[in-house]
This record gives structure tokens, sequence and C-alpha cells, in this order.
């Protein structure tokens, strides 16, 4: 089973979601706006995604170019910011078993997906 990190009022993130659809792959959708994933989560989403944490974070909001674009923080100064500030996750995030993908552009989710 797929878990999507989801905000319904994102394109990319709808779009990825319905590519997930469009495979009939099961999957929980956490509107992480409404649920934001605690630090424990997030450190297991960047685990699986193998890539440094500047990838998870929405430098094009606000909230970080108003505080947080000149900070040099460390990855878990950075777990402990989104957490609190889930706005700058970037968006969606698909989880599945031990692999992660960021769905930008969309078509990423279809490492996760059966092949054809």
């Amino acid at each position: 089973m797929l878990t999507v990190y989801h905000n319904p009022r994102c394109r990319k993130s709808r779009e990825a979601l319905q590519l997930i659809q469009n495979a009939e792959e099961e999957c929980n959708v956490i509107e992480y706006l409404k649920d934001p994933p605690s630090e424990e989560t997030l450190r297991e989403i960047l685990s699986k995604l193998e890539l440094p944490i500047d990838y998870m974070i929405r430098k094009n909001e606000p909230l970080f170019k108003e505080e947080f674009k000149d900070r040099q923080l460390t990855a878990e100064e950075w777990i402990k910011v989104l957490s609190d500030n889930p706005i700058l996750i970037e968006r969606p995030i698909v989880v599945k078993g031990d692999q992660a993908v960021i769905g930008r552009p969309p078509e990423n989710v279809n490492k996760l997906l059966p092949q054809e």
C-alpha cells in the first residue's frame, strides 16, 4: 500500500494522486496540512527518499523566504522546522515500503507503481 502526503489544493499533488488511482493502487492519503507528520515520521521519510533534506523543503513558500532563506540548518533542525511548519514540506511525497519519492514531477510516482 502507498501512503501519499497530499495537499488537495496543489495541482501537482492532485496529478500524482490521479496517477496512483489510475493504476488502481491502494493508498492511504494523508492531508499533511491538517495532519502534520511527526519529526520521527519525517526522519523515516527522509531516509526512504535517499535525498538531502533540501528536496523536502518548499523554497518558494513565503514563510521560507521570510524566515529560512538565509539560514544554514542541519537536517535535524530542518525536520523540526518542517514538523512545526508543514506548509514548507514539498508535495506530494509518496511512500511504499522502504522507498519514497517526491511527486514533482507527478510521473515520479511511477517508480513505486507496478510496471506492466
